[in-house]
């Protein structure tokens, strides 16, 4: 390869680099609207999935009132919103538009540009099945909110925990594919040739960590679908214990894990503990070895950001989840991942 066509090349996976981080902060606007969306109970505005045509809102009156007649078919409207009128409904249904438009137009985002990278030959040819499986996992998501939506729309007026969980970690998922991506793409990232025995064994324990923070992030997504967060707002104690008496206690013992409030909440409160300890002891440890360029900076970032997303979990829960602070949290547990997967490619990718 000459370095004319090396030029070129770095040229091309720094624009398309870009690209990629553009749409990794229309999917992370897309997690915290969807968490403004469910904190609100908005989720359940739109009665209806229109693919084609759900772009457009309704435009007069007469299709307001249309709308808002098929939501009071429902049951969230009949044992919930009874008393709501016109105008309540299109505070909560505006919200809920916003996340679905916003779906679209973070597909059309990823599909146009990466056709026309793809025509100008811009994109490494091992990375195109990548990205076409992003775009698939997009379409799956959509597929996926849906599935959801429909949860609620049954007897019980609230979306099932098990698919809520699902919708949030798939975008996660989503999310990190395409981070990792972006970050494979940018300058810097090669190999250094000196010697690498002491952060060498940080990249398994960096990769544990950064599945942890997941597995802490897919608990959350059942506390928020059991509103398991409204049932102990003390800390560190639940009430007046330390593991509140119905922990555990529901019957069978390892649905409890899922299905059962209190134990849910416990569940997520010792993985963030947890998750917050084993962090600090890899930044401990780290700080014992020679590390790469800029994987320090990525550090001090990880630790920050996990110091905040504790100090707002225990905000949150001790406030009753106000909306705010709810969305904060969400947005936080996705910051802290995007600090990990920094992390873990710096040391990845110069091994």
């Amino acid at each position: 390869m000459t370095e004319h066509t090396s030029m070129q090349q770095g040229n091309s996976n720094y624009q398309v680099a870009i690209w990629l981080l553009v749409v990794c902060a229309l999917v992370f606007t897309m997690v915290v609207v969807g968490g403004l969306t469910r904190l609100t109970g908005s989720g359940l505005s739109m009665v209806e999935w229109q693919p084609a045509t759900g772009f457009i809102p309704p435009l007069s009156e007469a299709e307001w009132q249309e709308t808002f007649d098929k939501y009071r078919q429902f049951p969230e409207f009949i044992n919930i919103n009874r008393d709501m009128d016109l105008a309540g409904f299109k505070d909560i249904f505006w919200l809920e538009f916003i996340h679905r438009v916003l779906g679209r137009i973070i597909g059309l985002a990823f599909l146009l540009p990466f056709l026309y990278f793809l025509a100008r030959r811009m994109i490494p040819a091992k990375l195109t099945p990548r990205m076409i499986l992003m775009f698939a996992l997009g379409g799956m998501q959509g597929v996926l909110g849906w599935y959801m939506v429909k949860s609620g729309l049954v007897d019980d007026p609230h979306v099932s925990q098990y698919r809520l969980t699902a919708h949030l970690m798939l975008a996660v998922m989503i999310y990190a594919l395409m981070f990792w991506t972006a970050l494979g793409l940018l300058p810097g990232n090669r190999k250094d040739a000196g010697d690498d025995s002491g952060w060498n064994r940080l990249a398994w324990p960096a990769i544990l960590l950064t599945l942890l923070v997941a597995l802490t992030m897919s608990s959350g997504g059942l506390v928020a679908g059991l509103k398991a967060g409204l049932v102990y707002n003390t800390f560190p104690l639940m009430g007046d214990a330390l593991i509140a008496p119905g922990v555990y206690a529901a019957a069978p013992w390892y649905a409890a894990a899922f299905e059962d409030a209190i134990t849910v909440q416990f569940n997520h409160r010792l993985l963030a503990i947890v998750t917050f300890i084993l962090i600090v002891v890899f930044w401990l440890r780290a700080r014992k070895a020679t590390l790469p360029d800029g994987t320090g900076m990525a550090m001090q970032l990880m630790l920050g950001m996990a110091m905040v997303q504790v100090a707002l979990g225990i905000t949150t829960l001790i406030m009753r989840v106000p909306v705010q602070l709810g969305a904060a949290h969400q947005a936080g547990a996705l910051l802290l991942l995007t600090s990990l997967l920094i992390v873990v490619h710096r040391l990845v990718s110069n091994r």
